[in-house]
């Protein structure tokens, strides 16, 4: 009687140990790709929901639309200060080291939307149309974050997503009401989240 022959095809299977690496590597790789979020300082976005307020209050006492955006151009760098500065502090503060690549990988998703943001406010204001200049800020930067932290905490694509919603509503509104949805949503949703994260996931 003729022994089975065995198929050279048959994959030849993996050892144990060589798996659990595997699976240890994907682990890892997950938590690196949801600690996006959690890098970012809940504290920091806190305080540029309260600067955003104050621009929003003081944007509204302007006469002329160069002086508004003036204003708000300030708060912008203000903003982007903040943010930089409180994230460098709990990065070093962390209790164990924080890996870069979740960090860099969301300010990659942010950077594109926040470029044509800054094309479009030039040609906005360039046709005098600076109505829509907080509709396109808003619905851009909730792009920004949505797809920048499309790897994180679901907490993330939600925060997002309400940018974008305050950004269409911005577009259908008189241009009265500008400052007042500019507060609602860099003040008012910077505000929300970052207490959420500063109680999650620490300041």
């Amino acid at each position: 009687m003729a022994w089975p022959q065995v198929d050279p095809r048959v994959a030849t299977p993996v050892a144990i140990d060589q798996r659990a690496a595997d699976n240890l590597r994907f682990i890892r790789e997950t938590m690196e790709r949801s600690s996006v979020f959690t890098s970012l300082p809940g504290r920091g976005t806190i305080a540029i929901g309260a600067t955003a307020l104050v621009a929003a209050w003081i944007a509204s006492r302007q006469g002329r639309p160069e002086a508004w955006l003036a204003v708000w151009l300030a708060e912008a760098c203000v903003a982007v200060t903040i943010a930089t500065f409180t994230t460098a502090r709990k990065i070093r503060s962390a209790p164990t080291a924080t890996s870069l690549r979740p960090l860099r990988n969301f300010t990659l998703g942010l950077a594109p939307p926040f470029l044509a943001g800054a094309a479009l406010t030039v040609a906005l204001c360039w046709e005098q149309a600076t109505w829509a200049v907080p509709g396109v800020w808003l619905l851009l930067y909730g792009c920004g974050i949505a797809t920048g932290g499309a790897f994180s905490v679901r907490m993330v694509p939600v925060m997002g997503a309400c940018f974008m919603v305050l950004g269409c509503v911005a577009l259908i509104t008189p241009a009265q009401w500008r400052d007042i949805i500019l507060a609602a949503g860099f003040g008012g949703l910077h505000l929300l989240f970052g207490t959420i994260v500063t109680r999650r996931y620490g300041g």
